[in-house]
């Protein structure tokens, strides 16, 4: 979590100007190769007062420039030239699994001509991707025999969804990471069209079993075990599957394709193993309960573990243990009067992860939502933007749980096939408890990557004027860790009369939506003109009870001029307790930016994929566009290197 050294100890800091930066009338040109900015005193300093105009016709004009199509492309797909408009493939869904294809607005001009020289700008510097092709949900995470593994569903052969085998890498920290050979490939019956997801297991006796999904060769969904070839190898390079395979088939009224994504296993009180595995009985998302002695033979018990209708199919779900008192992960196995159990589930029908806190009884296999008004699929999420087919696993070399999640790509298919890839692993994160409001987990970025950082410029007290944006001069803006706090003015705070609070960051109009309290906060990959820009932000809302509500937001309408890629807006309420400062904290790498409010109460993970604003011509800004509030800023900027990937 950020700490106050963060704020209070730089190593560096940058002065401010005394005015406000301007904002250059019309679009700059800019070239797309790195370049070296001079700054231009003099002209910064004698139109700032165009400032807060500028920034407003900014955040309103849309999308910026509309290219022209050119009706003459060619057939062939090439990154030089203008592709063709295409209506992308569904990929996935015939197979049985949702769909692996992004799918601009109705009427949107998918035929942005991206040159390589922007392609490669979007490859991240400190996520987790495969070196080429497609890649998607994360699966058996494990740390074994001192080394963190993570496979991941693989297409070898394309960087679009395909026949999956697994993927698999290794790390020390997470962070820097070692590709090794394809861990399962697609070579019998039960898996000919897809080694799916999986979870791994660690034994008592250091024994470690992998239970995944395979899809048949008539598209069967059914459960299979699998082993290491030679358990003493610390890297687990080969892999044996259980002759007996499949071990599951699906149950009576189950779907065939409607049955995939074993979790890891826990112990009940008989000492036996058990799991859980999505499905749905027609709109009503379940979790089947299974026990086992030996991961061959299993038992489906009565009952559910948790069924939440209207829902639809349930994947990737997962469960797992948190203290309700101490700040250390759980194994998956705990249980007792300190300890609440989360469940979590992918939805299929909108492809978003959903959780919920709540009660296990471990001698029925039931688990009951703390909350049932944040039920599993209609409260809580782990991200309101781009993040799915997640999954937990306790480390227990650091006592912690830790999550991975599959980040797709919003962007044209042909843009992924130009450059060649396609897919991220979000930062791995933490998450415990939040012990302050009991109701939620709090999730982080794993420390180790602030091994990353380097070059921290502090910028102390920044004071934001209604209507104001300030450039935050930095050596470089497309890898970066933010960390801010933020304090409104609380004579204008109190002087406000109250009103109805119906806000909602995805219909509200974004950032150049103005309020007395908001919006405020940062435009990460910033194009100078401000034609190309992503904010970050707060909105604070006063109700006629006078209580204050807050809200953390993402807005890419604005992150870039080509017509082809998500512009949604994205976020959710972040609670804020009395006492506590707003904060934030923004990693942004190329084409993924993530955004953590209040200490991980409230995350939104972004891809976005500018034209103009890349290399050199990235830039940084604060900003407030509230009518009424000054705001106050202190912000830490780190520079971040790239890992070994």
């Amino acid at each position: 979590m950020a700490s106050s050294s963060d704020l209070e100890n730089p190593i560096s800091s940058a002065s401010l100007p005394y005015s406000y930066a301007p904002l250059p009338d019309g679009e700059q040109q800019a070239t797309n190769e790195p370049a070296v900015r001079h700054p231009k005193k003099a002209a910064f300093f004698l139109v700032s007062a165009l400032l807060a105009v500028a920034f407003l016709v900014a955040l309103i004009a849309g999308n910026g420039l509309k290219l022209p199509n050119d009706s003459n492309t060619n057939d062939v797909l090439s990154a030089m030239s203008t592709p063709q408009k295409v209506t992308p493939l569904s990929r996935g869904v015939d197979k049985g699994v949702s769909d692996k294809t992004f799918h601009p607005m109705l009427g949107a001009d998918n035929s942005y001509p991206w040159s390589p020289n922007m392609l490669d700008w979007q490859r991240t510097g400190f996520h987790f991707q495969p070196q080429k092709n497609w890649m998607n949900d994360p699966n058996a995470p494990v740390f074994y025999k001192g080394w963190y593994h993570l496979f991941y569903q693989y297409h070898p052969d394309a960087p679009v969804w395909g026949k999956i085998v697994w993927g698999h890498a290794v790390s020390k920290d997470l962070i820097n990471w070692r590709h090794l050979p394809i861990a399962m490939e697609t070579d019998q019956w039960y898996d000919e069209q897809g080694v799916w997801t999986g979870s791994a297991t660690i034994l008592p006796d250091g024994q470690l079993v992998v239970l995944y999904t395979g899809s048949t060769n008539e598209s069967v969904q059914v459960q299979n075990l699998a082993y290491p070839a030679d358990p003493s190898d610390p890297l687990l390079i080969n892999w044996v599957k259980y002759p007996g395979n499949p071990v599951l088939v699906p149950p009576p009224g189950i779907d065939i394709k409607d049955f995939r994504d074993p979790t890891t296993a826990w112990k009940t009180p008989e000492g036996k193993w058990r799991i859980t595995i999505g499905s749905k009985l027609n709109k009503t998302g379940i979790s089947l309960v299974y026990d086992t002695e030996d991961f061959k033979t299993f038992e489906l018990l009565d009952g559910l573990l948790h069924a939440v209708p209207g829902t639809g199919m349930w994947e990737c779900v997962d469960f797992y243990p948190i203290s309700k008192q101490g700040e250390n992960g759980l194994d998956t196995s705990v249980d007792g009067p300190g300890v609440k159990h989360v469940v979590k589930a992918s939805m299929d029908d909108d492809r978003n992860d959903y959780y919920a806190i709540g009660t296990y009884d471990a001698f029925k296999g039931k688990w009951t939502p703390d909350n049932p008004t944040l039920d599993v699929g209609y409260g809580l999420r782990y991200d309101y933007g781009i993040y799915y087919a997640s999954k937990t696993f306790y480390d227990q070399n650091k006592q912690r749980r830790i999550l991975w999640s599959w980040i797709k790509e919003t962007d044209a298919e042909t843009a992924d096939i130009n450059k060649g890839w396609a897919s991220l692993m979000g930062v791995p994160r933490t998450i415990v408890l939040d012990k302050k409001t009991q109701s939620n987990i709090i999730q982080w970025p794993v420390v180790e990557i602030n091994e990353l950082r380097t070059n921290v410029t502090a910028f102390k007290n920044v004071l934001l004027e209604a209507g104001s944006i300030v450039p935050l001069n930095i050596p470089a803006a497309s890898q970066l860790d933010i960390v801010a706090e933020f304090e409104l003015d609380e004579e204008t705070v109190l002087r406000l009369n109250g009103g109805d609070v119906a806000y909602e960051c995805a219909k509200s109009g974004g950032a150049a939506q103005q309020g007395a309290l908001g919006p405020f906060g940062f435009s990460v990959l910033a194009h100078e003109g401000l034609i190309e820009h992503t904010p970050v932000y707060f909105y604070v809302a006063k109700g006629v009870d006078g209580n204050l509500k807050t809200f953390f937001c993402a807005d890419q309408s604005r992150s870039s001029t080509a017509g082809d890629v998500d512009k949604s807006i994205y976020g959710n309420i972040v609670p804020v307790l009395k006492g506590e400062k707003l904060s934030m904290r923004i990693l942004v790498d190329h084409s993924i930016v993530e955004s953590f409010a209040q200490e991980g109460r409230t995350c939104i993970t972004s891809r976005v994929y500018p034209t103009k604003a890349i290399y050199n011509n990235a830039q940084l800004f604060l900003f407030n566009n509230a009518t009424a509030a000054k705001v106050t800023a202190s912000v830490n900027v780190w520079q971040m290197k790239s890992a070994d990937i």
